[in-house]
């Protein structure tokens, strides 16, 4: 089991920046790829993924050049730096872990989430 914990969420203006946390626990983190995705209502979209390695990075393209997908496996955290923030980033923002990379919303493990929320 791998439980997340994601963090940094809060209200921000267009054009400002957050940087989300996820701390993992459980199994080791550094065998996992990880993930953000985001949800609007009912709709998750993928965001951002990484590899257990963090030589492989991924990304949705209405992020490519905005946000930034990092990890620490020495703290067992993975960090999701949004920059240029739009009213549409709004939702709330999800962590997961699998074993593998990739961008379906299939993966094993998730976090609680945290809102993003960005005025106008």
């Amino acid at each position: 089991q791998v439980q997340l914990v994601e963090s940094g969420g809060g209200l921000v203006q267009a054009g400002g920046s957050l940087r989300l946390s996820c701390a993992a626990s459980g199994r080791t983190f550094s065998r996992y790829a990880m993930g953000w995705f985001r949800q609007v209502g009912k709709e998750r979209s993928f965001v951002a993924a990484i590899s257990w390695s963090g030589t492989s990075t991924y990304y949705a393209d209405s992020v490519k050049g905005r946000f930034t997908i990092s990890r620490d496996n020495a703290k067992n955290t993975v960090y999701l730096q949004m920059n240029s923030l739009k009213p549409e980033d709004t939702a709330v923002y999800y962590c997961a872990a699998d074993s593998v990379v990739h961008t379906t919303h299939t993966w094993d493990y998730w976090g609680q989430g945290t809102q993003v929320t960005v005025s106008s």
